[in-house]
């Protein structure tokens, strides 16, 4: 880890923002993101992703441009990112004001042991998206600057990513269901009716 001892509770950093999302459409990656999300706020209008390493934030993508008309948050964690990390680019360039990233960035790859991650030597994912043309980046590390994230999120003219650094998941995982049909008729449902 980075040596911060201020590092956030992953669920509470989610119930904060989460506790203003409106209407927004919400994409989680694999894991512990997942738990957390549905643990904190279930919702029809959430897509958890299952073994689907890398390809969250393109999907928030394409729900972005899909859906101009309502804002799009992907939840995703360090190594999610940096295994899609190209998107960035793409994102970029497509610019869709709608969109909004939070990473939670624990500096591991905790679903699969906890080996350390990229963003413990250095590599900044909120750098890499600056560098790509995101409209604005921003990197928390402590309590004191977590309340400027929901409007960062969910209101701020996208593209916009934050990466929030977290500790390790001390809460028990809470499974959704693994349904994927039912998972995607419950969401379709949410943006397009019957």
């Amino acid at each position: 880890m980075s040596g911060n001892n201020n590092l956030l509770d992953r669920r509470k950093v989610l119930a904060q923002v989460l506790g203003e999302r409106r209407d927004a459409l919400v994409v989680a990656a694999l894991g512990t993101t997942n738990y957390d999300l549905f643990a904190v706020s279930d919702a029809p209008e959430n897509v958890y992703l299952w073994n689907a390493m890398g390809i969250t934030v393109p999907i928030g993508l394409g729900l972005a441009i899909a859906q101009p008309g309502r804002r799009v948050l992907v939840i995703t964690g360090d190594g999610d990112m940096l295994m899609g990390i190209g998107s960035l680019a793409t994102i970029a360039v497509q610019a869709p004001a709608n969109l909004g990233i939070l990473v939670l960035d624990n500096e591991c790859f905790e679903e699969t042991g906890g080996q350390t991650g990229l963003t413990a030597g250095g590599v900044d994912i909120a750098g890499i998206a600056k560098a790509a043309g995101f409209a604005d980046t921003m990197t928390l590390c402590g309590e004191a600057a977590i309340g400027a994230l929901p409007e960062f999120v969910l209101k701020k003219r996208g593209p916009v990513l934050a990466v929030v650094k977290v500790g390790l998941a001390t809460q028990k995982p809470v499974y959704p269901s693994m349904d994927g049909p039912l998972l995607a008729r419950r969401f379709r449902k949410s943006v397009a009716g019957q």
